[in-house]
């Protein structure tokens, strides 16, 4: 029985906060603000310094730590990494814009660590949502890392991103 820390990083609008509010054991602690930017029009309140949860699985203790997505906000992102066993790239699948951002966000973390990561598609539920091969073209991920699904709103789908990330960390373990 294992315990480890998981970074959930991604652009603004991601859906990290709800990707750990849907999974979490415990009430998360969360510095959620309200907007004052021009980001205002697309939603109420945005992470301003982290998200934390953690749930149980399979044995093991996940300790889930959500990024803010405003750039402006990224000084967290160095703070947030520090120990992490791996990340979680969310993107949102319904906003193609995003991609290359999310592609940014992601060469920052593997500079600030060299851990497993996934790439996960949030949103798959929607029209207009991206096919997994278009959102790994756009966040060049490399062919190795895994590219998923994710509808950060349903319970079951939020597992199952996390089961792949504990394979992943078990088969480097072994």
């Amino acid at each position: 029985m294992a315990n480890y820390k998981i970074v959930v990083t991604g652009p603004f609008n991601s859906g990290k906060t709800q990707f750990i509010k849907t999974i979490s054991d415990i009430p998360i602690v969360s510095t959620e603000k309200k907007i004052t930017t021009e980001d205002r029009g697309i939603k109420a309140q945005t992470t301003v310094a982290m998200d934390y949860g953690r749930v149980q699985i399979d044995g093991d203790t996940l300790y889930l730590y959500g990024t803010p997505g405003q750039v402006r906000f990224d000084f967290m992102w160095e703070i947030l990494s520090e120990e992490m066993n791996a990340y979680i790239l969310l993107v949102d699948s319904t906003d193609a814009h995003s991609f290359p951002e999310a592609s940014e966000v992601s060469e920052r973390f593997r500079s600030l660590g060299h851990v497993p990561y996934l790439v996960v598609a949030n949103k798959t539920d929607m029209e207009h949502a991206a096919r997994l091969g278009e959102v790994r073209r756009g966040t060049n991920a490399p062919a190795d890392v895994t590219v998923m699904p994710c509808v950060a709103t349903q319970k079951s789908s939020v597992r199952q991103v996390l089961l792949q990330v504990l394979d992943i960390l078990r088969r480097e373990a072994s």
